[in-house]
């Protein structure tokens, strides 16, 4: 596979058709997620077939309870602008990191996107926020765990609906660590540390992971799939500013000891 860096970060994968990956390409791509966090394909013909097809060769795949799956592809979940009064809120955040083991990967297919302007999708690098943070920050944190907790979503009692994930973690492929954050309302408490006091340091390790030299804007085009390691990246879908109608079909790879 041909990996072309993006700046801030990331890589698109030049010429390169999901359907027709061999095993050392799905190695090489579980690593250069892993490094650079994510990998956006252009013009891609896939089916929603083949793109599951594609997930479940990066491991098993997992479902957010609430979502609303795709029709004939259960695995999916939609994501649409279609039928919306509002503007979905916009903010960055990590997918499904309320449970105990959250999904490794997840990936957008575009199936229906405006034209000219698709719209843009953000991605924040976790890695280089934690290299960037004051090395006595970096000390006084080094153990902390933050309470995850679920928000937007209707869940039965018992369903999985808070976990504490350390606030640095270290990546199993890269070796790197990573500042592990969500949205701020979804992370709720920092252990040891008194509750006005952790949601003033949640809410500025927030604001400094997501600062502008540290975002990756993309620009959405149709036949676009984009794959993001969780572990090392935030992401913030942006709405659509044009007149037209935005539908993109996701799919999540839960977490592997890979």
């Amino acid at each position: 596979m041909d990996f072309q860096p993006l700046s801030p970060f990331g890589v698109a994968a030049q010429g390169s058709d999901i359907t027709d990956l061999t095993d050392l390409d799905i190695d090489a791509l579980k690593s250069t997620l892993a490094h650079n966090g994510f990998v956006v394909f252009r013009q891609q013909s896939a089916s929603d077939r083949d793109f599951v097809d594609f997930l479940a060769r990066l491991g098993a795949l997992t479902f957010t309870i609430g979502e609303t799956p795709v029709a004939d592809r259960p695995e999916l979940n939609i994501v649409t602008s279609i039928g919306r009064v509002r503007p979905p809120r916009s903010v960055f955040h990590t997918d499904t990191s309320y449970v105990a083991q959250p999904p490794a990967f997840t990936a957008l297919r575009a199936v229906i996107v405006p034209e000219p302007d698709g719209g843009t999708f953000c991605f924040s690098d976790q890695y280089l926020a934690y290299a960037t943070l004051p090395a006595a920050v970096r000390e006084r944190l080094a153990d902390a765990q933050v309470l995850h907790v679920v928000s937007g979503l209707t869940l039965a009692a018992d369903v999985e609906s808070q976990c504490w994930h350390p606030l640095f973690k270290t990546h199993p492929i890269s070796g790197r660590v990573a500042i592990f954050l969500s949205t701020p309302d979804r992370c709720q408490a920092i252990s040891g540390i008194e509750a006005e006091m952790a949601q003033r340091i949640v809410n500025l390790l927030y604001q400094h992971s997501i600062r502008h030299r540290r975002v990756y804007v993309h620009q959405w085009q149709l036949g676009d799939i984009l794959v993001w390691d969780n572990r090392c990246t935030m992401h913030r879908a942006e709405p659509v500013q044009t007149v037209g109608d935005r539908l993109l079909h996701r799919g999540l790879v839960q977490a592997v000891n890979v």
